[in-house]
Parts: structure tokens; C-alpha cells; sequence
């Protein structure tokens, strides 16, 4: 079992930056595959990024490249969402999840946190 809990959502401007976190707990964190997933309104809920248990290996949905950053703290049992320059498009809750598999399907991650909303401002 893992339990995860996202923070760092909130109210942003276009053009704008936040962090999100994401803290695990249970079991040894670094053997999941670890992913970021968001669900906007009228959606369905996409990937958007993924990494490996090494901390290499970096996902990214088209969407986000060049401007969201996937990284990890083992020892902290930590993943993060660098999100740069963002889009009104990507007003969404945003969810972290655990897979023991590198995949980037959202049926293969067992364990999700309870999601932190992200909101940009045009």
C-alpha cells in the first residue's frame, strides 16, 4: 500500500509557474513508477508525465513538453511537477499516482492521491 497526498495547487496568471508536490507514505516509494495525471472539465483524465523509478527516463504528454519538469526525491519520498509558462488550457486537477510498471497508462497505476486543483487565470 501507498498512500500519496498532492499540495501546491492553486489560482495562477497565464504565463505563470507552480510546483506541485507529492509525498508518499507505505511502502518503498522508490519502487513505484510515479506519474502525474489531470483531469479538466468535460475531459476525461490524461497523463501528464511519468517517471521511472531511477528518476530517469522522463514522460511527457505533447502538451506540456518544454514547459512542465517531472523530478523525484527518493530519500524524501517526494515527487514534484515543475509546471512554466502555463496555459489557461491547463486548469485541471491534477493527481499523482503509483505504478509498479513504467507505463504511462492510467489503468496500471494502483494507488492515486486525492488530486489539488490547478487554476489558470487568462
Amino acid at each position: 500500500q501507498v498512500q500519496l497526498v498532492e499540495s501546491g495547487g492553486g489560482l495562477v496568471q497565464a504565463g505563470g509557474s507552480l510546483r506541485l508536490s507529492c509525498a508518499a507514505s507505505g511502502r518503498a516509494f522508490s519502487s513505484y513508477v510515479m506519474g502525474w495525471f489531470r483531469l479538466a472539465p468535460g475531459k476525461e483524465r490524461d497523463i501528464v508525465a511519468a517517471l521511472s523509478w531511477s528518476g530517469t527516463k522522463p514522460y511527457y504528454a505533447n502538451a506540456v513538453k518544454g514547459r512542465f519538469t517531472i523530478s523525484r526525491d527518493n530519500a524524501n519520498n517526494t515527487v514534484y511537477l515543475q509546471m512554466n509558462s502555463l496555459k489557461s488550457e491547463d486548469t485541471a486537477v491534477y493527481y499523482c499516482a503509483a505504478s509498479e510498471t513504467l507505463t504511462t497508462h492510467e489503468t496500471d497505476y494502483a494507488y492515486w492521491g486525492q488530486g489539488t486543483q490547478v487554476t489558470v487565470s487568462s
